[in-house]
């Protein structure tokens, strides 16, 4: 058994530094457009639980929409024209179809913006809407331009 651990535990610990490529660019732009996507899912996603599991609180809903406008910008400055390199999951289309992947965000900004409204209402079925077409969007421009 001890033979064995020797020889498993170094394979272990070989096999665990082969994750997922670091971002090793100036100002790592790739981790930083990354990182500001799941802070915008963070908000996101309880959104989706409140509506899914019919927990519409809408007070919470509000606040989580102000959120969610205040992070949703935060991706976009980094799509920089030399930053199509590993760990990034964009396709190459995000820069060979530009005028395409700013409609995207011009949508998502809208809808955003729709969602906000709607928010403001405290109707759980506009903000269903809403939620929808937030939603619709992000997956649209995932289908389009993101890898996986």
């Amino acid at each position: 058994m001890a033979r064995l651990s020797r020889l498993v535990l170094p394979l272990l610990l070989v096999l665990s530094a082969c994750g997922q490529v670091q971002d090793t660019r100036p100002g790592t732009p790739v981790a930083h457009r990354q990182a500001a996507f799941k802070e915008i899912l963070k908000t996101f996603e309880p959104m989706g639980v409140m509506l899914r599991e019919e927990r519409f609180e809408p007070k919470e809903f509000k606040l989580l929409t102000e959120e969610l406008l205040a992070r949703r910008d935060g991706p976009w400055e980094y799509f920089g024209a030399d930053t199509n390199y590993p760990p990034t999951h964009a396709k190459p289309d995000v820069w060979s179809d530009g005028e395409k992947f700013e409609a995207e965000k011009k949508n998502f900004k809208k809808v955003t913006d729709e969602l906000v409204v709607a928010a403001k209402t405290g109707n759980q079925d506009k903000v269903g809407a809403a939620y929808r077409a937030v939603y619709d969007s992000c997956k649209s421009c995932h289908r389009q331009f993101k890898e996986r």
